[in-house]
């Protein structure tokens, strides 16, 4: 079984406190994060008429907010390793707002592109990745739990959206709806206030010694203040010479690359995101394409979030067993799976009712997968370089996040019809599961081979240490006159020596 990642902090995570309040906000901003997306598919309808655009072209808007959103997040980690989650989430509230009103005011669909995809999508990457972030500082025991019941606040505002933003459209259209989710995206700014940087508890013993060690350390800079002119002066040039690269690797630790657990999990999510975000982009459209009417198609993404918010904080539950937590590689894999077959299975639901139960059992198996790809990731590479591994990920993601559906809308604009569109999705979902589920395996197999071998040239040395100490204490029994001869050249050079 694989060893997981322990905490590489420096200090003990406080697994509760205001860690707790940290959760709340985490579930304000995650959850803006993910379901806003989603539910501004609900005007996707009126905007297609009002701008004559193809189910394809209507989609780069939700691809291009969901690029920008996963492809921002090594901009995000890299200033949450130089300012801190507060910040960043904070300027995330105000670029969200700011999107989202100057897109009521858009008359053509690249103005929409640019104001939801970029603006708004951007201020989600940094609202995202920093609630992440943090969590992992204040959690560790509990982490599993924590992560989960931060990740339900995405169903829970999707379940409310998906309904509130059809109730704004019959009030106010699709331009003041988005005048108003603006204003109310900027309620992220407050739960990016309460991300309170973390204290770790020092000893008084320890204050004591770094006391000592500050009082020493002034003594010695009045000794050398000329070496220390002169460091200060090699110093300046040598970061003249430094590049960009270099720079830039010391908020990103790009040395994750190496690393076989993390480049797994890499390769798995980007196949998985070419169809993961796809069927619920085509929820709505796929409602009424049977011929529902408005507010029962938005139903459906209600049912979904409603069993999407009952699954992730149990799976988080669940993924904090003793038993379960050294295998959340293989339960991710499982997750994915289903989901795919879900699916596979939607084309041949064709009444109300069989879409509302392919829904709900959707939300099952999304929120699954949504509550443990982030602790799958911090699971391998540990809380201290899980903010550089999310830059990585998320950057890699947001290239099958931008493509994926507009290819799903070019394949229903070919075919007139959404199920070779969702075969697609459960295929490319079931190809992701069962590839993390083998390389997991393999992986693993080869994480214990590799640590026996280590054991067996541990031992190997040991082995030879202690017959190369039988061996001088032999010689030193029978020859006393070369023990006599070398105390005399010990005492010589004790004498020489100052």
């Amino acid at each position: 079984m694989p060893p997981h990642a322990t905490t590489d902090l420096g200090y003990i995570p406080p697994d509760g406190g205001w860690g707790w309040v940290v959760v709340c906000g985490a579930f304000v901003s995650i959850g803006f994060s993910y379901s806003l997306p989603r539910s501004i598919t609900v005007f996707f309808k009126e905007i297609q008429t009002v701008f004559d655009t193809s189910f394809s072209e209507i989609a780069w808007i939700s691809s291009i907010m969901l690029a920008f959103m996963y492809g921002g997040g090594l901009i995000s980690s890299t200033l949450v390793n130089r300012y801190g989650s507060r910040p960043v989430v904070i300027t995330g509230g105000l670029l969200c707002g700011i999107g989202m009103i100057s897109a009521s005011f858009c008359t053509n669909i690249v103005q929409l592109y640019i104001c939801i995809g970029v603006f708004a999508g951007l201020g989600l990457s940094f609202n995202l990745q920093p609630s992440l972030i943090i969590i992992g500082k204040y959690f560790f025991n509990r982490r599993p739990m924590a992560i989960g019941l931060s990740m339900a606040g995405s169903p829970v505002l999707l379940c409310t959206f998906a309904l509130f933003n059809q109730f704004l459209f019959d009030l106010f259209g699709w331009r003041g709806s988005f005048l108003i989710l603006g204003g109310i995206l900027l309620n992220c700014c407050v739960a990016g206030a309460l991300f309170r940087p973390i204290q770790p508890v020092i000893d008084s013993s320890k204050k004591k010694i770094s006391k000592y060690i500050q009082e020493e350390a002034q003594e010695v800079s009045k000794k050398f203040d000329c070496l220390q002119a002169t460091s200060l002066m090699t110093a300046n040039e040598n970061e003249k010479k430094e590049n960009c690269c270099d720079k830039l690797n010391k908020y990103l630790d790009f040395s994750l690359l190496k690393h076989r657990g993390f480049l797994i999990y890499l390769v798995g999510n980007v196949i998985l995101f070419f169809g993961f975000f796809v069927p619920i982009v085509f929820l709505i459209p796929y409602g009424k394409h049977l011929g529902f009417d408005e507010y029962s198609s938005a139903f459906l993404l209600s049912a979904l979030a409603i069993a999407d918010m009952i699954a992730r904080p149990t799976t988080g539950l669940i993924a904090n067993i003793k038993w379960m937590r050294p295998r959340v590689q293989y339960f991710l894999s499982f997750s994915i799976i289903f989901n795919g077959f879900c699916h596979l299975m939607c084309p041949f639901a064709l009444s109300y009712i069989g879409v509302v139960i392919y829904s709900t059992v959707f939300g099952l198996a999304f929120g699954m997968v949504c509550a443990l790809l982030f602790e799958a990731l911090m699971d391998i590479v540990g809380a201290q370089r899980f903010g550089s591994a999310v830059g990585i990920v998320t950057l890699s993601e947001c290239f099958p996040l931008l493509f994926g559906p507009p290819v799903g809308g070019i394949i229903v604009d070919t075919f007139s019809d959404y199920k070779y569109m969702f075969y697609k999705c459960g295929a490319v979902m079931l190809t992701a599961g069962i590839f993390l589920f083998i390389m997991n395996y393999y992986s693993y197999r080869m994480i214990e081979k590799e640590a026996g071998q280590q054991q067996k040239e541990a031992a190997r040395k040991e082995t030879k240490g202690l017959m190369a100490t039988d061996d001088g204490y032999g010689l030193g029994r029978s020859g006393s006159g070369s023990i006599q001869s070398t105390k005399i050249q010990l005492e010589s050079l004790a004498r020489v020596s100052p």
